[in-house]
């Protein structure tokens, strides 16, 4: 009698897909050609106008090569809008392009970027050695100044540094004026405070807030000009100092936009005590910042963001909100929470 072979086949097993691996992989490249296209002025260039690849590319002193690979790209990535297909085909700024890329527009975040194509594109390029060292990969690896020290030499340069990164806090710091309840608060002292930005934002929003926008000597008459143009000057003031040398000025809300992240633990906890010192009793504290998830597994802005302090500065980095609250309560505040502002930002609140 036969035996009976049963042939069965082998289950298929699913193909996984690589893309992601690949996508991330060469984002380098798309990156690169967002930050030359703002480089190049291409957003602003265009204006509201529709031209051709090689009016445009003329207008920008582009070699014909690379002009159509270019524009397409952008295109492709939803950074640039095309009528028609072809040498004959017109190019023109999306909402997004002609909102944040357009130097015209208040809105622009292009000096954000100039920045990251002009310093730290290249610096990044030695993570591998900051992760193998603990040490910043920055101008301070090469002899010269350091970022800071570099920056507040010079007026015009700090004035520029400050206003591309205007443009990267403006989206929270009106949120964060916006979704905050300043009811029971009366005065607002922004440490770091730059340009005065998040005071203005504040103070157009609650006609009753008093602030003060405090910062090293050589920043004053920038916040000066800004809150002038504003037309806020009889409701913001400036303060000069050194946030780590001298007391910081009493209100009843102390806010750090960005600035936690700058730093090693032990000038943390020397910033947050400060804070406390200055608060009165049901006064805030509150930091702006990427805030990482608790569980480390979700914002990828914020662990990235603390990557870039290794880079820059070394022993800084970004932090989560239980770790903010960690260090709030062992200086002695009482309550806390969490307000999500805008994309992977977030306020960290510790009340007196």
């Amino acid at each position: 009698m036969p035996t009976e072979i049963l042939l069965t086949m082998p289950e298929a097993v699913p193909q996984l897909d690589p893309g992601p691996i690949l996508q991330t992989a060469l984002a380098f490249w798309s990156s690169k050609v967002l930050l030359t296209a703002v480089e190049f002025g291409v957003f602003t260039k265009l204006g509201e106008r529709r031209i051709t690849g090689a009016e445009l590319g003329a207008e920008l002193g582009m070699h014909p090569r690379g002009i159509s690979d270019f524009f397409d790209a952008l295109v492709a990535m939803q950074f640039l809008d095309r009528e028609g297909d072809g040498p004959t085909a017109k190019y023109f700024n999306t909402p997004a392009g002609a909102l944040y890329l357009d130097s015209s527009s208040p809105r622009y975040v292009g000096g954000w970027l100039a920045m990251l194509n002009d310093r730290l594109f290249k610096f990044w390029h030695d993570l591998p050695e900051a992760l193998r060292t603990g040490k910043q990969q920055n101008e301070a690896k090469h002899g010269q100044k350091g970022m800071f020290e570099e920056l507040y030499a010079e007026l015009p340069r700090l004035e520029q540094f400050m206003g591309a990164m205007t443009g990267l806090s403006r989206i929270n710091f009106e949120a964060f004026a916006a979704k905050f309840d300043f009811s029971r608060f009366k005065t607002l002292c922004d440490v770091g405070g730059a340009t005065g930005l998040l005071c203005i934002e504040a103070a157009k929003k609650h006609p009753n807030l008093q602030c003060i926008s405090f910062d090293l000597p050589p920043v004053a008459p920038i916040a000066q000009k800004h809150i002038a143009a504003a037309g806020l000057s009889n409701r913001i003031s400036t303060a000069a100092g050194d946030f780590f040398k001298d007391p910081l000025p009493k209100a009843d809300i102390i806010t750090m936009g960005m600035i936690l992240h700058d730093w090693n633990l032990e000038k943390k906890m020397q910033l947050i005590r400060a804070a406390y010192e200055a608060l009165p009793p049901g006064g805030a504290l509150v930091a702006i910042e990427a805030l990482i998830d608790d569980a480390r597994r979700q914002n990828v802005f914020g662990l990235l963001m603390s990557l870039n302090m290794l880079i820059e500065f070394g022993d800084a980095f970004d932090y989560s909100g239980a770790d903010f609250r960690g260090w709030c309560s062992a200086v002695g505040f009482q309550r806390f929470e969490v307000l999500h502002l805008a994309g992977a930002s977030s306020a960290a609140i510790a009340y007196k």
